[in-house]
């Protein structure tokens, strides 16, 4: 396992599929944003939900996913509505 699956909400699964969107290290994560991140992972994974939306955006802020803001959580909710296929 690598420096992904150390930060909360990543697991192997998910730092799998971070690596082969092309993302390998927290600074990369952040840069691209959960959101981009989670567009890219879907991309191989039709099956990427909300809960992995929200786990990569609690990874990049260092919480668990049930610790996010609930202005953050709705504004991943309304994300994931416009862009789940």
């Amino acid at each position: 396992m690598g420096e992904l699956s150390k930060l909360p909400n990543i697991g192997k699964a998910v730092e799998q599929q971070l690596n082969q969107v092309g993302i390998t290290t927290l600074e990369e994560l952040s840069n691209v944003g959960a959101k981009a991140a989670w567009l890219r992972i879907q991309e191989i994974d039709e099956s990427a939900c909300i809960h992995r939306l929200m786990a990569l955006e609690g990874a990049i802020r260092g919480i668990k996913k049930t610790l996010l803001p609930t202005d953050v959580k709705e504004d991943l909710k309304k994300f994931y509505s416009q862009n789940k296929k």
